[in-house]
């Protein structure tokens, strides 16, 4: 199914979104970022999904921020509109159940790699070159680059590529940690494809846990990923069962602590 700029394929438990707006390098703009909204929810809603997969079409995983698409808003437009809807889609897309690996088949700058840096794991195609190049522009990464990415990354990394500039490799990002693999030029999908039946093969509700847990540790929540954990089990309890057969048949709740 095709979202707008975003195409979402299902391989066996695999869920395939791609970015479509090749001319562009996939530049990200506003019906871009609700594609891509879209393409979680279609996702979601797939129970035989167990891991999902995104990347670019064409040479680019995605240039970042399409200038034209915010150069022009006013400042609270651009507060509200641009970045704080682009932090809900990233958070929807990194807070997915099942783990999301980012194969980078092109360059993933300023925005693009804060979008792939949501993913749990990174595929580098060997040619590509990764950085957060908008200070330059007199801006600032806005769609978590300082706040996620630092975390996953550790701040000097983000120092570098945010005040320095610096711009790195396939290569170099891996011994950062930015990336966890580097492939052949051509060959990020077919590996992630790879890593995904590794995944696939696990079990399924165990990997939603972990990743939950995972996000918690890291900080990376805001107390969703407890919440999330504590109320799949309430509902697997016998007290739950009795709540809502009490609440159904309108007497009181005879509870047993039952788990």
């Amino acid at each position: 199914m095709t979202s707008g700029t975003v195409k979402v394929a299902f391989e066996g438990h695999a869920a395939i979104m791609t970015v479509s707006r090749p001319e562009k390098l996939n530049a990200l703009d506003l019906d871009m970022l609700k594609a891509l909204s879209i393409a979680a929810d279609e996702v979601e809603a797939n129970t035989n999904a167990r891991v999902a997969i995104l990347t670019g079409e064409g040479k680019g995983f995605s240039a970042g921020g399409d200038i034209k698409a915010w150069g022009g808003m006013r400042p609270e437009e651009f507060g509200h509109a641009w970045v704080r809807h682009g932090h809900r889609i990233f958070e929807r897309l990194a807070t997915l159940r099942v783990p999301l690996i980012a194969a980078l088949n092109g360059h993933a700058l300023g925005g693009g790699l804060e979008l792939a840096g949501l993913a749990d794991i990174r595929i580098a195609e060997e040619q590509i070159k990764i950085g957060l190049p908008e200070t330059g522009l007199g801006m600032v990464p806005g769609w978590s680059g300082t706040q996620r990415l630092v975390k996953r990354f550790g701040a000097q990394v983000v120092r570098r590529m945010a005040l320095g500039g610096e711009i790195f490799t396939a290569e170099q990002a891996r011994e950062l940690g930015i990336v966890d693999l580097v492939t052949t030029s051509g060959n990020a999908v077919e590996a992630a494809k790879e890593y995904a039946g590794r995944i696939a093969a696990r079990g399924p509700a165990a990997l939603e846990i972990v990743k939950l847990m995972i996000a918690s540790a890291s900080g990376e929540d805001n107390g969703s990923a407890v919440e999330a954990l504590g109320s799949i089990l309430a509902a697997k309890t016998g007290d739950l069962k009795e709540g809502v057969a009490s609440f159904s048949e309108k007497r009181p709740a005879q509870f047993k602590g039952e788990w």
